[in-house]
């Protein structure tokens, strides 16, 4: 063979692109072989990434006599032997870009996502499709090796630069052997020499090779990458459900079976949230709409708990301090950054509540004083006020601070956030019982509207109004011939809204269906002082 052989690494920001280059290069030299290694600077959908081109010369050094080979400095379009990526957006970013060929090149990627901000941004489920994914890798490679490069990484306690070096050397593309490759992350020390990173790195390496050694000797790759991920979400769900609370008898039989799962989450969460009263309302709520209900037929009493449960359980600088302070997270991060029992471990919190938080544990008069007074300020140009707050939750002044907010749920009971989201839930579960004593689907269809409340700030009062202007106009207000049309209605604004943030086609949706759009929200409008130069500066002539 007189032709490189072409790599192209693909890596995330911090991943250790820059390192595995390097091992894959004192690999191949310490084999013998001549190999030449580029980086190329490129602008990734996240946080920037830098591309790593590599070209290994397969014959030995010591039989080419003296002669040079001439390497290239970047990938051609179709003329990659292996592409590695660690992240599965990002490979299928660079079969976009032609660089895979279906004859050629040899895939292998993380099967894990990095969500980008255009994901995260939608109402809804803004994901890509995984496994539509995984199809056009395969679509535009010779042989492709789909690893959980994330698992791998963080059960052998290391990057994942270790784990892709493990693929590479296991996929036999380059001529060399598995003792080149843990020599270069061993840097010639012998084995009882290395630190703590080198032995993290040699596990993580040998599982990446025992993980893609596992998916050769397979008939079929494409089994080979899915089993593993329809089992793993199969235990993980079994873990959920074995771990999940148990309904109390004296409410399971009240309800229909087929809500048991939801109600024990809904009730579990709720406890935890404010305790039994509040669990109480929950479950009285729940009744009133199963009594709407046909004999024998409990969707739209399922969907409810679903959706109610969440709402009830709303986020505010309670349940906030309440999550950041429990011991539970506290040894999440701890296992996150590998610390021993003797390490010492800092961790801050930061928090930028506004008016809006404070004014939600306050009385309605107060409240509303309160928010007035803020709405006046932005209205005269200034920022709504708020207070950066820096906590060190590993000091006891952090911990006491945080528990001190987090004890505070009887306060919150009698806020004016809680009055007013008790009311706008009161208001979906009156549309969705009178709905659901008119039609199935109808009440169906506004249950699940209650999918548009979720997050906090901005986001969670978007979809708030989202949800009750359909209610209001929609679900009444609008003519149809039929419950069934009206149904189908409001699953399409709901599925709008959730669409597109800004809201475009919800109010598209609307108007076609006879209702009125979203009323257009007054923003202030900020003037910006001119900039006048000082008497002393002497004007720049023009040229």
């Amino acid at each position: 063979m007189t032709q490189p052989i072409s790599i192209l690494l693909c890596a995330l920001g911090g991943e250790g692109g820059g390192v595995l280059a390097d091992w894959l290069i004192d690999a191949a030299r310490h084999a013998g072989y001549p190999a030449q290694a580029t980086s190329i600077p490129g602008v990734a959908q996240r946080t920037g990434a830098t591309t790593y081109y590599l070209e290994v010369f397969p014959t030995h050094s010591r039989e080419l006599g003296g002669r040079k080979p001439v390497f290239g400095l970047n990938p051609l379009p179709g003329r990659l032997d292996l592409l590695v990526s660690s992240e599965l957006l990002e490979t299928a970013r660079q079969i976009s870009n032609g660089l895979s060929s279906a004859d050629r090149t040899l895939l292998i990627s993380a099967s894990n996502r990095t969500l980008t901000t255009q994901e995260k941004m939608q109402m809804g489920d803004g994901r890509l499709d995984d496994a539509a994914l995984v199809q056009l890798l395969q679509q535009h490679s010779r042989a492709s090796h789909v690893l959980d490069m994330a698992s791998l990484t963080r059960d052998a306690g290391t990057v994942v630069s270790a784990v892709m070096l493990g693929s590479i050397a296991a996929s036999g593309v380059l001529p060399l052997q598995r003792a080149d490759y843990e020599a270069a992350v061993a840097n010639g020390k012998p084995t009882d020499q290395l630190n703590a990173s080198q032995r993290a790195s040699l596990r993580g390496f040998a599982l990446a090779w025992d993980a893609v050694e596992n998916q050769k000797t397979q008939s079929r790759y494409v089994d080979a990458v899915l089993a593993p991920k329809i089992n793993a979400a199969g235990k993980a769900t079994s873990a959920l459900a074995n771990a999940a609370p148990e309904l109390p008898s004296s409410l399971a039989s009240q309800f229909p079976a087929a809500t048991h799962e939801m109600l024990a989450l809904g009730v579990d969460r709720l406890m935890d949230y404010q305790g039994a009263a509040y669990v109480d309302l929950y479950v009285q709520r729940l009744r009133t709409v199963l009594a709407t209900e046909p004999t024998g037929q409990s969707a739209v009493t399922q969907e409810t708990a679903r959706w109610l449960a969440l709402w009830m359980a709303f986020d505010d600088i309670v349940r906030v301090s309440d999550l950041k302070s429990r011991a539970s997270r506290w040894a999440r991060v701890r296992g996150e950054v590998k610390a021993k029992d003797d390490d010492v471990v800092k961790l801050f919190d930061h928090f930028k509540p506004g008016i809006p938080e404070f004014a939600a544990l306050l009385p309605k008069p107060l409240a509303l004083t309160l928010t007035r007074w803020d709405n006046a300020r932005v209205v005269r140009g200034k920022q709504p006020l708020a207070f950066p707050i820096k906590v060190g939750t590993h000091s006891v002044f952090g911990m006491v601070m945080l528990r001190l907010l987090a004890s505070l749920t009887w306060l919150r009971v009698r806020g004016h956030r809680y009055a007013e989201e008790q009311a706008l839930i009161d208001e979906w579960l009156n549309a969705v019982t009178h709905a659901s004593a008119q039609s199935s689907a109808l009440g169906l269809s506004l249950a699940q509207c209650g999918r548009l409340i979720k997050g906090y700030g901005g986001t969670h009062d978007r979809g708030r109004d989202n949800l009750l202007h359909i209610l209001r106009h929609l679900a009444q207000g609008a003519a149809f011939d039929s419950a069934a049309e009206r149904a189908h209605a409001i699953d399409q604004a709901r599925e709008a809204a959730l669409r597109d943030e800004a809201g475009i086609a919800l109010d598209q949706t609307l108007r076609a269906h006879g209702a009125p759009a979203r009323e257009v929200k007054a923003q202030p409008i900020r003037w910006m002082p001119r900039v006048r130069p000082s008497a002393h500066v002497p004007p720049v002539p023009p040229r």
